[in-house]
């Protein structure tokens, strides 16, 4: 790969994260200059408590001095202290990380892998009953609102028929370990990692439709079909490899897209991922913890972003010259 491509990409991801850092300071300070005082409105603090509590959530001091204290920190992974728990941001962020990787990157890859199978045989049977099947069922898991389709099936399948838990990450003191605390997470997993995996599909299945009704008219299809190939062969070695190079970009931003986690679903379901942590924050709201988040959401999107630049760059030589 060209290594002036690369250096022109990373150059520009730097710098897009440099705007997002500067942006993510003073988006908070603009909101709330002073959490303190709010915070702590009519309770009567000494001025030195006052200066206690600034100095420790970092506001006492002067605009300028507060936004190179909060370089300098973030830049070695101190994020603040929480205003709600007093602990650390990373550690806040870190308990909610692993349970949002968990939940959204399983939703991301299962529909991931079933939109695009349905995108293929869709495309592969244009204008058949398998065709709109597809598309129906595709559009209108695609239209619903992620939180609406969480209520239809937590009363459904939760309440009413009773085959998987209401909400939470494991049964309440539960002492499992080993295979069996795997499964019951699994067991309180499944229901919103089915209802992101619906909402999920539709976007592969739309786009992988697409890009195979594209490539299906191409010419090389044609002579290979004349050489002789059966239909399967044609699709496999041929239309599907080619039809694949678009739903990289999305598979990488999507993917890039799962630490900022489902805030609905996971409030929704108790799920204690990074998508409640954010709902939490917002109900105190939280200011730092919610600076951390934001801070981290970005980063993901902007380095998946890279990757599929770079990655679509070395699949396809067109993307690296143009």
């Amino acid at each position: 790969m060209n290594p002036r491509f690369v250096v022109a990409k990373v150059t520009g991801a730097i710098g897009t994260l440099a705007f997002v850092l500067a942006f993510n300071f003073f988006l908070f300070r603009v909101v709330d200059d002073n959490p303190v005082d709010n915070l702590f409105r009519g309770r009567n603090l000494s001025p030195t408590q006052i200066a206690s509590l600034e100095e420790r959530f970092g506001v006492g001091d002067p605009l300028a001095l507060q936004f190179v204290k909060y370089v300098r920190q973030t830049l070695q992974g101190d994020l603040g202290l929480s205003i709600k728990s007093s602990r650390p941001v990373s550690d806040v962020i870190m308990d909610s990380l692993w349970p949002t990787v968990w939940l959204v990157g399983t939703a991301t890859a299962l529909s991931m892998v079933i939109g695009t199978l349905l995108g293929i045989h869709a495309a592969w049977k244009r204008g058949t009953v398998t065709d709109s099947s597809a598309t129906a069922f595709s559009m209108i898991t695609y239209s619903m609102p992620d939180f609406w389709m969480a209520m239809v099936l937590l009363a459904a399948f939760a309440i009413n028929l009773r085959w998987f838990p209401t909400g939470g990450f494991e049964d309440a003191g539960s002492t499992a370990t080993g295979l069996s605390a795997f499964l019951d997470q699994a067991h309180h997993m499944a229901l919103p990692a089915i209802t992101l995996t619906l909402g999920y599909i539709g976007e592969y299945m739309i786009l992988m439709r697409a890009s195979m009704l594209d490539t299906v008219s191409e010419d090389y299809l044609q002579l290979a079909r004349a050489k002789g190939l059966r239909d399967t062969e044609v699709r496999r070695r041929h239309a599907v490899p080619n039809a694949l190079l678009p739903l990289v970009s999305l598979s990488a931003l999507n993917f890039g897209y799962v630490l900022s986690g489902a805030i609905a679903v996971e409030a929704i379901y108790s799920w204690p991922g990074l998508g409640r942590a954010t709902f939490n924050a917002l109900e105190g709201p939280d200011f730092p913890v919610l600076q951390g988040l934001f801070l981290l959401f970005s980063a993901s999107v902007i380095v998946a972003n890279l990757l599929a630049d770079l990655l679509n760059g070395y699949l396809d030589p067109r993307v690296r010259l143009s």
